[in-house]
């Protein structure tokens, strides 16, 4: 099957699905909407896959952008003759492919496309149910992003959800490689958050609330990785609380170092306002190391408190300082709940398994438009 697969950017989530789809027999085709994301995958395309030189995928997406990108677009399927087109963030990506009236359309969520862009304004809940209308099969990675497209319009038996899963031989359970004696943390509790440095992930949140968890637990440091827009403001309540020592600021770490980060943390941190089942989450749980997250529905699907880390209300600083402070009396119970992670991980968070879903989705998007429409339209 020819299938052009079109995305925001390129991301390590990209190259991901793209190196998986380089591993079937189909003829896959990459589109770039935008070059803007904070996270860039250094890693090259697939060799498999080819890269598509468009109108787009130069800069980042404006509103008079969009004439030009879908008139090209257009063009570019017309040329590829594609048999089906996978395309997401759902008002964004998908919303240009749809505005193609090309189907089959499988449309992927990447989870706050739906959960909170869809809500920000009349204008985006429209391009929401828009391409919603016009998809014939829906990815969505949590019953939460289901249940929102329900909300939009979106037939649940044309949905199919599955965890984007990771390498559960990449992220595995370790010993610590050094990077603790490094730091001069070796008896440190450590937190680690990876999150993008963006209101959504509320990493200032957590900057704020480990200042206040110090006060009662001074053997705590913290780990972040990450940038973004934020950066100047968290670097702000680092300098202004006298945090340089205690907290290690790192910039995006490629993806094969990143389970020596795990495996120096006590415990992984997540302030998120929104998530679907959030990689770094089943990257910590693959590793063995316990949580805390915000209590999102997300989350809820993934952690029980107790047995693979704990939950606090989101947005909620003392909460989460209370959680913090907890965390650490019961640091005992680590090793246990580190089983337990990585358990719940090998059973719904390996990618190999997941991805498997995906296929499932073409093969239901492709039978679907013949049923509907008596072929595929490449016109």
């Amino acid at each position: 099957m020819r299938i052009i697969y079109f995305s925001r950017d390129y991301t390590p989530h990209d190259h991901r699905f793209l190196s998986y789809l380089a591993g079937t027999d189909h003829e896959v085709y990459f589109l770039r909407l935008e070059k803007k994301s904070p996270v860039q995958e250094v890693r090259p395309v697939p060799d498999q896959v080819r890269q598509v030189k468009w109108a787009g995928g130069q800069k980042k997406l404006s509103v008079p952008d969009y004439f030009r990108l879908v008139t090209d677009l257009r063009r570019v399927i017309k040329e590829i003759r594609p048999e089906l087109i996978h395309a997401g963030p759902v008002p964004i990506t998908a919303f240009l492919a749809a505005l193609t009236g090309f189907k089959p359309l499988v449309s992927m969520s990447w989870g706050s496309d739906l959960l909170l862009e869809s809500r920000r304004s009349r204008i985006t809940e429209w391009k929401s149910r828009f391409t919603l209308k016009r998809t014939t099969v829906l990815l969505g990675d949590c019953f939460a992003v289901q249940d929102r497209a329900v909300e939009l319009g979106f037939p649940v038996e044309r949905t199919i959800l599955f965890p984007w899963g990771v390498d559960i031989h990449h992220f595995t359970p370790g010993m610590d490689s050094q990077l603790r004696q490094e730091l001069g943390w070796r008896d440190c509790f450590v937190l680690l958050s990876l999150r993008s440095w963006e209101p959504v992930y509320g990493v200032d949140l957590i900057v704020r609330s480990f200042f206040k968890s110090l006060q009662a637990v001074p053997q705590l440091r913290l780990i972040l990785l990450g940038q973004g827009s934020q950066a100047a403001a968290i670097k702000s309540i680092i300098k202004a609380n006298g945090l340089e020592d205690r907290v290690y600021l790192g910039s995006n770490v490629i993806n094969e170092d990143l389970p020596d980060w795990y495996r120096a943390a006590d415990l992984y941190i997540s302030a998120s306002l929104s998530d679907g089942s959030s990689v770094s989450l089943m990257e910590s749980l693959s590793c063995g190391l316990p949580v805390l997250v915000s209590d999102i529905p997300g989350n809820r699907e993934w952690i029980t408190p107790g047995e693979q880390g704990w939950l606090f209300r989101s947005g909620d600083e003392n909460d989460l300082v209370e959680g913090i402070c907890n965390s650490f009396a019961l640091k005992d119970r680590l090793e246990e709940m580190g089983k337990s992670c990585r358990h719940l991980a090998l059973q719904r968070a390996d990618e190999s398994k997941n991805f498997q879903k995906l296929l499932e989705a073409y093969e239901l998007a492709f039978t679907l438009s013949k049923t509907i429409t008596g072929g595929i339209n490449i016109n």
